[in-house]
């Protein structure tokens, strides 16, 4: 599956003042790993964010977003998030935020 280039760019803009950040290829797309740890990615067109147990719940109550099941079976701690969910640069920030709060609670690999 191929990715949306667009939505990497500009993630790639967002992260870029960060040091620790590198890109993988993986489940047919491309994530972002943030001090050793994937913290998001994106898949086809959608965002993948890695938001952690805590915030579980609450992320997924927000606009476009959904459970990331790629076995079939819910990963805790990682959403789906549809284009629409992040269109504006504010709301691509917000769930960075999410994303870089709970992959910086985690040791440096």
């Amino acid at each position: 599956m191929a990715f949306d280039e667009g939505v990497a760019q500009r993630l790639r803009e967002a992260l870029g003042a960060r040091g620790d950040v590198l890109e993988k290829r993986m489940f047919g797309g491309i994530a972002f790993m943030v001090g050793g740890h994937m913290c998001v990615g994106v898949i086809g067109e959608s965002m993948m964010a890695r938001v952690g147990p805590a915030r579980y719940a609450e992320a997924l109550q927000r606009p476009h977003a959904r459970e990331m099941d790629f076995t079939g079976r819910a990963m805790t701690g990682f959403v789906h998030v549809a284009p629409q969910g992040f269109e504006s640069d504010s709301a691509l920030g917000d769930w960075l935020g999410l994303c870089l709060e709970f992959v910086d609670t985690l040791p440096r690999r």
